[in-house]
């Protein structure tokens, strides 16, 4: 590197790097980097399943939107098995020794097939169709979604236990935020190559830009779990040995002070964040006239603010501040976004909906990183494992978006069939009517989540005062009088 020593250049290069001090003698960066890459398909079929194809169907298909709500949410209702996949892969026992790798294979596996029938289903379900029964195009379409979120959920689970596997105990909180941004990286790239791709539409193209991204998806994965566990081979005795039951594992994850607690944090914040997923690009498309390509780049917009509260939250973890704390910054600075989102109708501002979004994005990356740095250090006692509380995190997590997805899509159509009958008077007769009552709602669960949220917070201070009073020693303060 221009003349300076190996050595050097190593340091200067470390120095420049995001994260690079979560790499470690187990987990070399390289590896942690490539290990990384399974993250970027995850992200690349979220921002199909939530956001283009989502607009896809409203806007060029014309799918009702409780339809396309029912069809997103199809492979979050499945998230609650998370926990499970998640136990499972803490306690499998294959030949060859190997734990997360075979549920990362054959989620890569799911993924990749659910996402290469998509684009027909989709075009069947939009009514292009000349024979079989007229219910075949929702079968196949729900068949497409929910292979993908099989393949999605496996994937990801056990990808973040493998990384929690191999990183040391007190890298792993940083190793997960790489993930994190990984995450982030996948999605804000896909948005823009898909928007880009999609830009003149035609339903050629769709299953083109689908089935590639399939393929692309499957192979980074191969890439990813390329040598990353090691082969240790186990005996049949071992093979055969009874299994734990997860029931029992679970009752001692909750039954710790403030598990329950968090994973209902995460399950209702989620909810708040996620009910505008299904409905942030066609309220852009219907309400403020923005066209395929512009309406992706709110994905790249919502990306860039999640990002920006990443690192945010890196540097006042590093500054020792409680996940908790950073919860409740999220939850606040969400009530602002919506804000702004719900005042870009009235006075049609694209500029407002866009800084809208990018808070959204903001708060909801503070909230969502900070309670994945909470579940990675809960207290686990008997014989729950990391693989279990990443999964219960996941589960919360996932569980809460899919039910934002339908609530917020049925509740739309509700909405705007009452307003626009004149049932709600003639102010209200426009098409803004449905996406801004889901709006107020998240705002309102938002004040629930800081709610269940204050206990925690509370017993962050306490452990905090008392760490204080430890380091301070005994003042003449502390003497009776």
């Amino acid at each position: 590197m221009l003349g300076l020593k190996p050595h050097i250049a190593l340091s200067f290069t470390k120095k420049l790097l995001p994260f690079s001090d979560a790499a470690s003698t187990d987990l070399p960066l390289g590896q942690l980097l490539r290990l990384s890459l399974f993250q970027i398909s995850v992200g690349m079929a979220t921002v199909l399943l939530l956001g283009t194809l989502n607009r896809v169907m409203i806007v060029e298909l014309g799918v009702p939107a409780t339809i396309v709500a029912l069809m997103v949410a199809i492979p979050v209702l499945i998230a609650p098995f998370r926990a499970a996949l998640g136990f499972k892969s803490d306690n499998y026992r294959s030949a060859i020794g190997w734990k997360r790798i075979p549920f990362i294979w054959f989620g890569s596996l799911w993924q990749m097939g659910g996402l290469a029938i998509m684009p027909f289903a989709l075009i069947v379900l939009s009514g292009e169709q000349t024979i079989g029964p007229m219910w075949a195009g929702e079968v196949l379409a729900g068949l497409a979604f929910l292979m993908t979120g099989i393949g999605l959920h496996m994937t990801q689970t056990a990808g973040l236990a493998l990384a929690s596997d191999r990183a040391p105990k007190d890298k792993r909180p940083r190793v997960v935020a790489l993930l994190y941004v990984m995450f982030l990286v996948g999605m804000g790239l896909s948005a823009l190559v898909i928007g880009y791709l999609l830009r003149d539409f035609s339903n050629l193209r769709l299953i083109r830009v689908v089935q590639g991204a399939a393929l692309f998806g499957f192979i980074i994965n191969l890439i990813a779990m390329w040598r990353q566990e090691s082969v240790n081979p186990m005996s049949k005795p071992e093979r055969a040995a009874p299994y734990p039951l997860f029931k029992e594992a679970w009752r001692d994850f909750i039954s710790v002070s403030n598990n329950a607690r968090l994973i209902m944090v995460v399950f209702i914040g989620t909810l708040a964040f996620n009910m505008q997923d299904v409905l942030l690009e066609p309220y852009g498309g219907q309400v403020l006239k923005l066209n395929v390509s512009e309406t992706t780049l709110l994905t790249v917009a919502w990306a860039t603010g999640a990002l920006m509260g990443l690192g945010i939250a890196a540097q006042r973890l590093n500054k020792g501040i409680d996940p908790s704390n950073l919860m409740n910054f999220g939850v606040l600075v969400g009530f602002v976004a919506f804000t702004c989102v719900i005042f870009a109708s009235p006075i049609l501002s694209v500029v407002l909906f866009f800084i809208g979004t990018f808070l959204i994005g903001l708060g909801a990356g503070l909230f969502s990183v900070s309670t994945l740095i909470a579940a990675m250090n809960l207290p686990l006692s008997g014989k729950s494992g990391r693989g279990l509380a990443l999964g219960a995190w996941g589960a919360a997590q996932a569980t809460g978006a899919g039910l934002a997805i339908a609530i917020g899509g049925a509740t739309r159509d509700i909405v705007n069939a009452f307003a626009l009958n004149d049932s709600l008077g003639a102010s209200l007769n426009n098409e803004a009517t449905g996406y801004l009552f889901v709006y107020h709602i998240e705002l309102a669960l938002l004040v629930v989540t800081l709610v269940i949220l204050s206990p925690l917070i509370k017993s962050a201070r306490n452990k905090e005062i008392k760490s204080n009073q430890k380091s301070a020693g005994i003042r003449i303060a502390d003497f009776p009088m």
